[in-house]
């Protein structure tokens, strides 16, 4: 017996007649078009990934007792700022625009018209994207934080602040059209409109809930609060890399060729700025710190998304040896002024994804110009003041009507227990075995305390 060919055979399945299928030409163009709607829908579940890859490395940087509060509100970002974007967020960000923001395609209205098909597969790409810059959040608010005010910033975050200054540098891809890209705003992927964007809303609200009790002593000085799972942060960095994949040659939107080179300068950037990271902790400090090295990687890959189709593979490189020195002297610095920030998200994201901005103009392969890195420092400029602005506003209003800090008892206790009943690790207890700890342990679970104080000791 023959085999069905593989028309055919679809054909049958769809209970479209052969003769029918027979008779629709296939073009070069059609075959490109459904290229371009497989490219970008495998784009957009690559960056879907790395949402995975965040709650990796913020439960890997962060403490026992709140891995599942963090896992939580990873997830919850994306379920509620999917609806918040679908809902809001979208037509304000690529409406046809009234000059700020856009006024059109609320409830995803305009899907059925123009573009048909296409319009459900730009969906897609985008909400992923904003999900990111929600999720940046998180990490710098991370074992302090009111799980309900987490809720509420993360719909207003994707439904108002991201989608506004997307419509800035990104309106035009749809049905809008904002100032920046009219100027001449290179931000190809989205250093400044999705990673400065998280980072700074980040810093808002690292400076409104405060730090976590016990990361400064008396005098100020920074105390280090180690994460309990290093290995499991190192696999989340390695899901965000393999996101990138998605998130910068993905951001063509176009099955061509050019995706080869930016996945190159993706892979470069990211690779020698780690490199970097490690090599200036290891001459600062004399051991490679393997936190920084990890953070490392994930500056180059920020600093590279604005202009990774427009340097060099070489340019790259440079790019991301710059950032994983940066990215170091950014957490120190946020230390030293006393801002704790867990897992690093302002110096990563905020502040590498401003270099990157910027690095998009300088090493532009047309050529050098000032008024293209001036276009480029009007755009990094605006992002932080929209972000970080808008964010203390949102912050601190959350704080006056609900409160943004749980209490000192809870905090204590883990946020897994408080905010949600849960243990993440059953059965299991970190205990930090410094001098004057003792375990004890029984049939029901473990028991640490100080000696000669009676106080549990904190995991």
């Amino acid at each position: 017996m023959k085999r069905l060919s593989s028309a055919l055979m679809f054909s049958l399945l769809a209970g479209t007649p052969a003769i029918a299928l027979a008779d629709t030409p296939v073009t070069a163009a059609a075959v490109q078009n459904h290229l371009n709607f497989v490219w970008t829908l495998i784009a957009a579940f690559l960056v879907f990934i790395m949402q995975a890859g965040f709650a990796l490395v913020e439960i890997g940087m962060c403490r026992a007792k709140n891995a599942a509060n963090i896992l939580m509100k990873n997830v919850m970002d994306f379920c509620i700022g999917s609806l918040a974007f679908w809902a809001i967020g979208f037509g304000l960000m690529f409406g046809v625009s009234n000059g700020v923001f856009g006024t059109t395609d609320f409830f995803f209205s305009g899907a059925g018209g123009d573009g048909g098909a296409w319009n459900y597969a730009f969906w897609m790409f985008q909400v992923v994207f904003c999900a990111t810059a929600a999720t940046i959040i998180s990490g710098a608010v991370a074992e302090r934080t009111k799980f309900s005010a987490y809720l509420i910033y993360s719909v207003v975050v994707s439904a108002v602040i991201y989608p506004v200054f997307g419509s800035w540098a990104w309106g035009s891809l749809y049905h809008g059209g904002g100032w920046l890209e009219s100027l001449g705003f290179i931000d190809f992927a989205g250093s400044s409109v999705v990673h400065s964007m998280g980072g700074w809303l980040a810093l808002a609200g690292a400076i409104v809930v405060g730090p976590r009790l016990g990361k400064f002593d008396k005098k100020g000085k920074a105390k280090a609060i180690p994460g309990h799972n290093i290995p499991l942060a190192g696999l989340g960095v390695f899901l965000l890399w393999f996101g990138w994949y998605g998130f910068n040659p993905g951001s063509t939107t176009t099955g061509d060729t050019s995706i080869a080179e930016i996945a190159v300068t993706t892979t470069l950037a990211a690779a020698a700025a780690s490199i970097s990271s490690m090599g200036y902790t290891w001459m600062r400090y004399g051991k490679s710190d393997v936190g920084m090295t990890l953070n490392g990687a994930l500056a180059g890959l920020v600093a590279i998304t604005a202009g990774c189709a427009n340097v060099t593979p070489l340019s790259a490189v440079i790019i991301g040896l710059i950032a994983g020195v940066v990215v170091v002297v950014s957490v120190l610095f946020f230390d030293r002024i006393k801002i704790d920030d867990p897992v690093g998200a302002v110096s990563v994201h905020g502040v590498c994804g401003a270099w990157g901005t910027l690095a998009a103009g300088i090493f532009d392969k047309s050529g050098f110009s000032w008024s293209v890195v001036g276009v480029q420092a009007v755009g990094v400029i605006a992002c932080f003041l929209w972000a970080f602005i808008t964010g203390l506003i949102l912050f601190k209003v959350i704080d006056v009507v609900i409160g943004m800090r749980v209490t000192k008892e809870e905090e204590m206790a883990g946020l897994d227990y408080s905010e949600h009943g849960a243990n993440s690790y059953a059965d299991f207890h970190v205990v930090n075995m410094s001098s004057g700890t003792h375990i004890s342990s029984s049939t029901t679970g473990a028991h640490e305390s100080v000696a000669g104080t009676g106080k549990h000791a904190d995991a």
